[in-house]
C-alpha cells in the first residue's frame, strides 16, 4: 500500500508488521547527476585547494514502486573529474545493481566493493567515491521505506542536539582582521567551537591563532587544520609554540599516509590529532589507531565508500574509546544523523555551502544541529538546485 509522498514525488511504502520480512524494494533504474554550487564569497583556499564552488556528485536509485533515493559525494567541483565518478556510476555500479533489492545494503555494499574489476582498478578514490553515492542513496531509500528519518533508522537518538564547530569563518584566505571577525561573530550567533586553516608559514599561523585565542577566550574549542601540507620538522615546530592556546585538535597536520610521522608527532605533544578525511577504509583507520597515530577519527561518508564502512569506523572508534568527528565532505547532511544515533560522534563540523540546495537543509541553531524531521537522509536536492547548477554528466 502506497503511503505519504515526499517533496521529491517518491512515494513511501507503509512499515511491515512486526516480525515480517520487508517486501522487496527492486532497483529499477539509477541516474548520476553533477551539481556545481557557489562557495561562501567568491573563492576560499585552505593550504592546499583554492575553489569558487562545491560539486555535489551523486546518483538517484528508483526502486520499482516509484521511491527515489539519493546519495552523493563531494568534491572540489572540477567538471571533467566528476564526470570520471558519474561515469563510474553509469557504468560500473549501476549494472551490478538493477534488479536487486535496495533493502540488503550490507549484501550490495560486498558486491560492488569485492568485485573483481573494481577492486583491480580502485579501492580508492574514484570507484570509492562513486561507491559513496550509491551506498548513501542506499540508506536514503531504507529510511524513506521505514518513513523515519536516517538517526532513527540507526536505531534512535543518543542526544538531543549535536554541537558544531564553525570552518567558514577560519580559511586561509580570509585576512587576519576579518578571520578575527569572523571567529568572534561565529561565538556571538552561539557556536562553542570553530576551527582555523593553518600551513602557510608557522610564524603566521601563530601569530593567527594565539589572536583568534585572544577574542574569543578560553572557553571556545578553537582546533586547527593543516589539510596535510607541512612536514614533521614543521609540525614539530609550530607545536612547541602552540602548546599554551589550548587547542582542540590539530587536523590532517602531516601528509595523510604517513602513518609513523602521525605517530611521532602524536607523542611530541600534548595537542591531539585528528585525521580520517583522505582515508577509504576501516582498514586504514585501524593502522592509525594501532600505531598510536591519532586522538580524534575523522571518517567521510562521501570518501569511503558510503555510510556502510563509516559505521564499521565508529565501531572500532568506540573499541578503542577514540571520540569521532566525523568529516563533512557532504556538508553535514547525511553526517548529522550519524551524529544524533551514535554516541561516539560527538561534534560536527559547520560549513554552510550548500544547505540550502537540500529538501531538508541541515539545520543549526544557536551553534547545536537539530535532529532532520523528514523521512530519508536529507540528501533529497531541491528542483531549484538541479535547475540552477546541473552539469553535464558525460
Amino acid at each position: 500500500m502506497k503511503g505519504l509522498p515526499i517533496k521529491d514525488g517518491a512515494n513511501i511504502r507503509a512499515r511491515t508488521k512486526p516480525n515480517q520480512p520487508d517486501p522487496l524494494m527492486r532497483i529499477k533504474h539509477i541516474e548520476s547527476f553533477i551539481l556545481h554550487i557557489p562557495v561562501t564569497g567568491s573563492q576560499i583556499a585552505d593550504s592546499t585547494h583554492t575553489i569558487s564552488h562545491w560539486g555535489v556528485v551523486g546518483a538517484c536509485i528508483s526502486t520499482e514502486d516509484g521511491m527515489k533515493g539519493y546519495g552523493f559525494t563531494g568534491t572540489h567541483a572540477h567538471l571533467a573529474s566528476d564526470q570520471l565518478i558519474t561515469r563510474c556510476i553509469d557504468t560500473c555500479i549501476a549494472p551490478l545493481l538493477l534488479g536487486e533489492d535496495a533493502n540488503d545494503i550490507e549484501r550490495l555494499w560486498q558486491k560492488v566493493a569485492r568485485q573483481p574489476a573494481l577492486q583491480w582498478v580502485g579501492r580508492a578514490g574514484i570507484t570509492s567515491l562513486a561507491h559513496a553515492a550509491i551506498d548513501v542513496a542506499l540508506w536514503d531509500l531504507r529510511a524513506k521505506f521505514q518513513q523515519v528519518p536516517l538517526w532513527q533508522c540507526l536505531g534512535g537518538a543518543v542526544r538531543q542536539q549535536v554541537r558544531a564547530y564553525n570552518t567558514d569563518i577560519g580559511w586561509l584566505s580570509i585576512p587576519d582582521a576579518q578571520l578575527v571577525q569572523g571567529a568572534q561573530q561565529a561565538v556571538a550567533d552561539g557556536f562553542t567551537g570553530i576551527k582555523i586553516k593553518v600551513g602557510s608559514t608557522v610564524e603566521r599561523d601563530l601569530a593567527r591563532l594565539r589572536a583568534v585565542r585572544r577574542a574569543v577566550g578560553d572557553q571556545v574549542t578553537l582546533a586547527i587544520d593543516g589539510n596535510g601540507k607541512w612536514d614533521l620538522p614543521d609540525c614539530l615546530r609550530f607545536c612547541r609554540a602552540a602548546e599554551d592556546q589550548n587547542v582542540f585538535w590539530f587536523e590532517e597536520p602531516l601528509w595523510y599516509d604517513a602513518v609513523q610521522r602521525h605517530a611521532q608527532l602524536a607523542r611530541a605533544t600534548s595537542i591531539p590529532v585528528a585525521l580520517g578525511e583522505q582515508l577509504y577504509s576501516v582498514d586504514a583507520f585501524a593502522e592509525f589507531i594501532g600505531q598510536g597515530a591519532v586522538h580524534w577519527l575523522q571518517p567521510d561518508v562521501t570518501r569511503m565508500a558510503g555510510l556502510t564502512e563509516v559505521l564499521r569506523v565508529i565501531e572500532l572508534a568506540a573499541a578503542h574509546r577514540l571520540p569521532v568527528a566525523p568529516h563533512a565532505g557532504d556538508m553535514s547532511q547525511v553526517h548529522q544523523h550519524l551524529n544524533f544515533s551514535r554516541a561516539a560522534c560527538s561534534v560536527l563540523e559547520y560549513i554552510p555551502w550548500i544547505r540550502d540546495c537540500f529538501e531538508e537543509p541541515a539545520r543549526v541553531v544557536d551553534g547545536h544541529y537539530q535532529p532532520p524531521q523528514q523521512p530519508g537522509a536529507s540528501t533529497t536536492p531541491t528542483a531549484q538546485a538541479f535547475a540552477r547548477y546541473a552539469q553535464a554528466t558525460s
